[in-house]
């Protein structure tokens, strides 16, 4: 049985919610405000996220006229996410939930939140298991909300976050079963952020070892193919050998 924002915000008037800066926790934030909810965003960085992605989430915020608690989390001091095996979110996840679990109840609020909705539950997430396990609740998956839905209304709200591209953490950019690096993930964010330069978006830079091989969506291609040797000067510093997935990504429907 499904439930209102409203109804949620009024059975729980005291939450603290993981906020990402993303489409979904944006308009999460923004409904709880408007449901005159004392919820409290709190952002995990980590050596996961990019820089745009926090700058992002103190845009929203300071648009939204409420406070974000930055909580810093070295998840690769946890080995099992370094080490970056198959299930290597689970682990992630369990720690940026139980720091933020942690914290939120020395500030007095009993419940966390986070933005899962209703398209989320369709994807292959180990993560997921995190937040039944340490009670974390979903009112956008609770209240039946899919991602295009939440789309408009965010759209709706005023939120400029409406339309942003899905974003996977850097970490998804790194073959399974490599050790997760510092160095690596500082050299996805760049050359991802060098190709944003260029005009691409919605597109991944995949990596093993170093081999870097680009993947973006059908409409995009030919843009790979106008900015070849460009391409190729941004990205040699940091990967010896650079290629294009012939197949398409999908957009969100992909990490």
């Amino acid at each position: 049985m499904t439930t209102t924002l409203q109804t949620f915000f009024q059975d729980n008037p005291k939450t603290a919610l993981a906020f990402s800066g993303g489409t979904d926790s944006a308009y999460l934030l923004s409904a709880g405000l408007k449901y005159g909810a004392d919820i409290r965003a709190y952002y995990i960085k980590s050596q996961f996220q990019p820089a745009f992605e926090l700058a992002d989430a103190q845009r929203l915020a300071a648009e939204l006229g409420t406070a974000l608690t930055i909580l810093p989390l070295d998840v690769l001091s946890v080995p099992q996410v370094r080490r970056n095996p198959a299930d290597r979110c689970y682990y992630c996840k369990q720690a940026i939930f139980t720091t933020l679990i942690r914290q939120a109840g020395k500030d007095g609020y009993p419940l966390v939140i986070d933005g899962t909705n209703v398209s989320d539950l369709t994807e292959d997430r180990p993560g997921m298991r995190v937040l039944a396990e340490l009670g974390v609740r979903s009112p956008l998956r609770e209240a039946g909300l899919t991602k295009e839905e939440i789309r408009v209304l965010s759209k709706e709200q005023g939120l400029f976050t409406w339309n942003k591209p899905a974003y996977a953490c850097l970490s998804t950019r790194i073959a399974p079963g490599e050790e997760i690096t510092e160095k690596a993930l500082r050299q996805v964010e760049e050359a991802e952020k060098a190709l944003a330069a260029c005009g691409f978006s919605d597109f991944r830079v995949r990596v093993a070892g170093n081999s870097a091989r680009l993947q973006v969506t059908a409409s995009q291609m030919d843009l790979v193919l106008a900015k070849r040797s460009r391409i190729l000067e941004l990205l040699h510093p940091y990967y010896t050998t650079v290629t294009l997935d012939l197949k398409e990504r999908q957009g969100a429907a992909e990490k």
